[in-house]
């Protein structure tokens, strides 16, 4: 039997008296690419910090590649980009990287450095402090410090954050290029489209659908957009 790259039974993360996330459970499946939708404060970075052992859940199980979310095995497995991440302001692009490949225990630190400099078109100003750079230069470089081990599962909050269409391309070009699971949380559907080909949808904590983008295209002749935000209100789909 396959295992699941991801997997969550019955998770519950509260802050205090308020739940984030109300018992939900999903798996994701080696090569599968899912989105993770909803409005700001659903609990899609919640979700994200639990799968990459950021935070612990207060019920239930997080599974990563048939390990706990948080261990060893399973953090060896992720390549995590936080929302906003910001890669350390005094240091160059090129030492950013090479920092984290070799914190990635990366075999050629160097050489994978240089080839993802090439690929995000960083490579011009791989000596600028990150301080000095565009928002949009901070996000390419905090995604590749995210990526530069080629994980196997790839957590990405909102990654395309900051970019214009044509570097967004790029982007997207490079991750399907890793052939890796994708977890994509945003709230842009064009986002979603572009990266994955299925889709949680979560509201208030709770799920109210998974499963493929395609299904929600068949089953209206609304866009796409509109009925993602009626699924929100209602009940719970599965396909």
């Amino acid at each position: 039997m396959t295992v699941p790259d991801i997997e969550l039974s019955g998770v519950v993360k509260n802050y205090g008296k308020t739940t984030a996330l109300n018992s939900i459970s999903f798996r994701i499946m080696p090569g599968e690419r899912y989105s993770l939708l909803g409005p700001n404060g659903a609990g899609k970075s919640t979700t994200l910090k639990l799968i990459a052992g950021l935070l612990e859940p207060d019920m239930g199980d997080v599974m990563v590649g048939g390990h706990r979310a948080g261990s060893n095995e399973a953090k060896a497995l992720i390549g995590y980009l936080p929302e906003d991440a910001i890669p350390y302001g005094v240091l160059s692009v090129r030492e950013n990287i090479e920092y984290m490949a070799a914190l990635r225990g990366v075999s050629d630190p160097e050489a994978r450095t240089e080839e993802m400099l090439e690929i995000l078109s960083l490579k011009q100003m791989e000596k600028y402090k990150v301080q000095k750079l565009s928002r949009g230069n901070r996000q390419k470089t905090a995604i590749a410090m995210a990526l530069i081990h080629k994980p196997r599962i790839a957590i990405l909050d909102e990654p395309l954050n900051y970019l214009d269409i044509p570097t967004q391309e790029q982007v997207v070009d490079f991750l399907e290029s890793l052939g890796a699971t994708f977890l994509v949380s945003t709230h842009i559907m064009s986002i979603a489209e572009k990266l994955t080909d299925s889709a949680i949808i979560i509201t208030h904590g709770n799920i109210v659908y998974s499963g493929p983008l395609d299904n929600i295209r068949k089953s209206t002749d609304e866009t796409i957009e509109r009925a993602v935000a009626r699924m929100m209100e209602d009940e719970v789909h599965t396909e």
